[in-house]
């Protein structure tokens, strides 16, 4: 029998819900068709629902933001922007990407939104070429006297593209918590722009905004990044722009990780960077709770060159990951909302202090959104030794470098613990202790392996009491049976 036949033999018709019978219904298609590419999807929610998700950048999105992806609007091309496409037949496609569009605007009170980069690193690529496109190409095109780029000669294209590629910009370094795309040695962003890297004070771990300010006025940057993946502050985003400002930068803040708090209103003021930046960009499925995906805001004045994320850095848009965008910015769009993103952060702070009653030291010394960095140093613990102990135990977390890591950003010496899932499912307070101190239990009694040809203590391997890590996974059992993941859904 399949699974939507049990499932409504199973249930009384009063207690049917549309999402699980469309999400079996799926799933039982899907294995007719591809059963090993079905029993990889169940399996995925077996074991989400076996294990505490701590990951700072993953969430859990709604049914209804799940399915809005699985639809025939996958099979269309759309490049361009709505009402300006190079296909015919997108009046539907322009709906959905209008809808998802002007709930943003809504959300966010911004200017003008652009949904359709894939994820928050093709978000960074079109808001940094639309800035280079707009303060650099097209002046220099006028002062040619030509009207567009086509008209220009060999010579003075060439011209164009070495300004373009020697212009500089500065975003937070990896090594204090900033992301691949901000300017990293490694990724695309420094090898088409020259890259600076400024970083946090060494002893407070903070963003030292004076010394910011002077490093900017020294390097004199075209694009000013702010923004983290592994940082556990606000940013005070009036100063950065006032800092931007000093040297005629465009402030690009890269909100990726806490857009849910913004968008719930849990960051005002100086703390919310629509009002300060003049480009923003995000991905849509870390705090936002969405589809895999990114975005772009802007002010009115760059609106033009982010429409033109495709030719310059998109392809083909995804039209049914936008329709599940415009799903998921809607239900951010409601009053609860607000109350979701509220206790993200509650149960973060609370999460910390916890650690911090043990004696654990946590990097900047605590937390104001919706992650935190453990130091493991008082483990004896590489960040991998402590990602697989934890995971072993039914706990996921990953490995992350703390400031001026020794370990370096493979083995690392710390991990990045959020609560964004967590709170998703409804845990509150109590939950966060009980967590806290499995955690602390499990890290308390492991200790690095040893490598097998000279004797000495492994940075990966890890030997864990059996005892303490049958307790640990009988704990995170106990903890997820009061709150399970999609209830709705039985396999």
């Amino acid at each position: 029998m399949s699974r939507l036949k049990n499932y409504l033999t199973s249930k009384p018709e009063n207690e049917q819900h549309s999402a699980a019978i469309a999400y079996l219904a799926a799933l039982d298609h899907i294995e007719k068709t591809s059963p090993s590419v079905s029993a990889s999807i169940i399996q995925e929610l077996r074991d989400e629902r076996s294990h505490l998700k701590l990951i700072a950048s993953e969430n859990f999105s709604s049914l209804a933001v799940q399915l809005a992806m699985g639809n025939l609007l996958t099979d269309k091309y759309a490049e361009g922007y709505p009402r300006h496409r190079f296909y015919a037949g997108c009046d539907n496609v322009d709906a959905v990407e209008e809808a998802a569009a002007q709930e943003l605007i809504q959300l966010f009170g911004c200017d003008h939104a652009y949904v359709q980069p894939h994820s928050g690193a093709d978000a960074n690529l079109v808001a940094l070429w639309a800035i280079l496109l707009h303060k650099i190409q097209n002046p220099e095109i006028e002062k040619l006297g030509k009207k567009t780029l086509d008209e220009l000669t060999p010579e003075e294209y060439e011209s164009v593209r070495q300004l373009l590629v020697n212009q500089k910009m500065m975003g937070m370094s990896l090594n204090s918590g900033g992301h691949l795309t901000h300017g990293y040695r490694h990724n695309i962003s420094s090898k088409m722009l020259r890259s600076v890297a400024y970083d946090v004070d060494p002893k407070t771990e903070l963003l030292d905004y004076a010394a910011l300010a002077k490093q900017v006025q020294l390097e004199k940057p075209t694009i000013l990044m702010a923004g983290y993946s592994a940082h556990p502050r606000r940013l005070n985003f009036a100063k950065m722009r006032e800092i931007a400002d000093s040297v005629g930068a465009v402030l690009l803040v890269d909100m990726a990780h806490f857009a849910g708090l913004v968008a719930g209103q849990v960051f005002q003021g100086e703390f919310n960077p629509i009002p300060y930046a003049h480009v923003v960009t995000s991905t849509t499925h870390k705090t936002l709770r969405g589809p895999r995906g990114g975005f772009v805001l802007c002010q009115q004045e760059y609106s033009e060159a982010i429409n033109k994320g495709c030719p310059v850095v998109l392809g083909g848009p995804l039209p049914h990951v936008m329709a599940a965008k415009a799903v998921a910015f809607k239900e951010a769009n409601r009053p609860e909302f607000k109350t979701y993103a509220r206790q993200i952060v509650d149960n973060a702070q609370f999460l910390a202090d916890c650690f911090l009653q043990e004696g654990v030291r946590l990097v900047t010394g605590g937390t104001e959104n919706h992650l935190m960095i453990l130091d493991l140093s008082k483990f004896g613990l590489t960040g991998r030794q402590a990602e697989t102990a934890l995971r072993e135990a039914y706990v996921t977390v990953n490995r992350n470098a703390i400031p001026n890591d020794i370990q370096g950003p493979w083995y690392t010496s710390g991990i990045r613990l959020g609560t964004p899932a967590l709170t998703t499912l409804g845990m509150g307070k109590e939950e966060m202790k009980e967590i806290a101190s499995i955690i602390f239990s499990v890290l308390s009694n492991t200790k690095a392996g040893v490598v097998q040809k000279t004797g000495q203590p492994s940075k990966a391997s890890i030997i864990t009491d059996s005892a303490i890590m049958d307790q640990a996974r009988s704990r995170v059992k106990n903890l997820l049976s009061r709150f399970p993941l999609y209830p709705e859904i039985e396999i």
